[in-house]
């Protein structure tokens, strides 16, 4: 019984209510993406969004929107400068609040993203995630998701894939609006923005076999 509510959750009710949640949000919260719009292009420049290729639900490949969080500063050779050079006060203060997320908003309205579930990552990692975490793209990738609110970056590749997975297998709606609360409190406090170790997560490079 439970695993029926589960389909008819993920099949009928997910998609509308992320639509609904998703235009709400932009509606409501239009004057702060108006402002940090603002910002960003004074600040860092343009472009004001990043735009990037994801891998969404079963790996088809969407542009992901985010605000951007650091300049395009690059060195004698023309290569960019590492992200921690790169990442200015601003484009923390960024990370830190989420806001840099927010045009991720037009995602979800779009039907490329959810409100809720595993994190888009990025085209390159594809070739490298075993069977398991594969399973990761079975739903739509989220604006937050059970690893965010579980440690974000402060936790390790492997048990970020793990909780991913344990939500693919977990989709319910109750489980959907105690992530969504878990990070209102995640935003506000402000946890588990940075690895620990570097600016931004360190790049997924498979995981080492025994």
């Amino acid at each position: 019984m439970q695993n029926s509510k589960a389909g008819i959750y993920r099949r009928i009710i997910k998609r509308p209510m992320d639509f609904t949640l998703s235009l709400i949000s932009i509606i409501a919260l239009s004057p702060i993406l108006l402002v940090v719009a603002i910002l960003v292009k004074v600040k860092l420049g343009g472009p004001v969004l990043f735009k990037q290729k994801r891998p969404g639900l079963n790996e088809r490949i969407f542009t992901m929107y985010k605000f951007r969080t650091m300049t395009n500063e690059r060195d004698q050779n023309g290569e960019l400068l590492p992200d921690s050079v790169r990442l200015t006060k601003f484009g923390r203060f960024l990370r830190s609040t989420s806001l840099d997320e927010l045009p991720e908003l037009f995602n979800i309205l779009k039907g490329d993203m959810s409100i809720i579930g595993p994190r888009p990552l990025l085209v390159q990692y594809l070739p490298l995630y075993n069977d398991h975490q594969k399973r990761r793209h079975k739903v739509r990738p989220g604006l937050s998701g059970l690893a965010q609110v579980s440690g974000r970056n402060a936790i390790s590749w492997e048990d970020k894939f793990n909780l991913d997975v344990k939500y693919v297998d977990n989709v319910s709606f109750i489980e959907d609006w105690k992530i969504i609360f878990l990070t209102i409190k995640k935003v506000f406090a402000r946890e588990g923005i940075n690895s620990g170790t570097t600016a931004t997560m360190e790049p997924f490079k498979g995981i080492q076999k025994e």
